[in-house]
């Protein structure tokens, strides 16, 4: 079973903007024919990043619908959010509607919002040190990362892949936590439920509204 603090996994949803706390499955890391370089940009990147996502973890002045709003924006800035969205289905991908992938990327996000605004309050003082990187080619980038501190016994190893964008702006499109591609996780649940479904997104839809009303604080 995989085990891992709740702020370490609110600070690595928090930067790719989406991937669930469970159901994970271990994926072997997409690391073939890597190079040996480092890229340094890419490492300042994630650092930088994960700098901002922890000030907000960390100011007490904040409220939580501050940080809320904090974190939504942080998400459109460091995660490719289209690339994700579309990644997250699949096969499938290429056969709905735009006007249904115009409804599924607005539910997705707001059940993704859902995952980690309900961590918000689970930091406890964790640190993230990069401890390298390698480049699988230009522009595209593996950064490892360890979360240290607070109430972790032990060095959470969290690993980046990061994309050089046609702007020149770095982006997440995975992180990896102990073993797990957290998109590519989700990637397969999501087709298995469109496999089920024999490929109706609003069956997928209706499932993340779901989780999402399921996950929300009761008031």
């Amino acid at each position: 079973m995989i085990r891992v603090t709740p702020s370490a996994l609110a600070l690595t949803i928090a930067l790719i903007g989406f991937a669930p706390a469970s159901q994970v499955l271990a994926q072997p890391a997409q690391a073939q024919n890597l190079r040996i370089e480092r890229d340094s940009a890419a490492e300042a990147f994630v650092l930088s990043e994960a700098n901002k996502v922890l000030a907000v973890l960390g100011d007490r002045s904040l409220s939580i619908e501050a940080k809320k709003k904090t974190f939504r924006a942080l998400v459109d800035e460091v995660a490719d959010v289209p690339k994700i969205t579309g990644y997250v289905l699949g096969k499938y991908r290429r056969s709905i509607s735009d006007a249904d992938f115009r409804e599924f990327s607005v539910t997705f996000r707001e059940y993704a919002n859902s995952v980690y605004e309900n961590r918000l309050n689970d930091y406890k003082g964790e640190t993230l040190k990069v401890t390298g990187s390698t480049i699988r080619k230009p522009g595209d980038v593996i950064v490892t990362t360890e979360v240290v501190g607070g109430k972790t016994r032990e060095p959470i190893k969290v690993v980046w892949r990061v994309l050089k964008g046609d702007d020149a702006r770095w982006r997440a499109v995975d992180v990896q936590v102990q073993g797990v591609w957290l998109a590519v996780t989700q990637q397969q649940d999501f087709v298995s439920t469109l496999d089920n479904a024999h490929g109706d997104i609003h069956v997928l839809i209706a499932q993340l509204k779901g989780e999402r009303k399921a996950a929300a604080p009761s008031r």
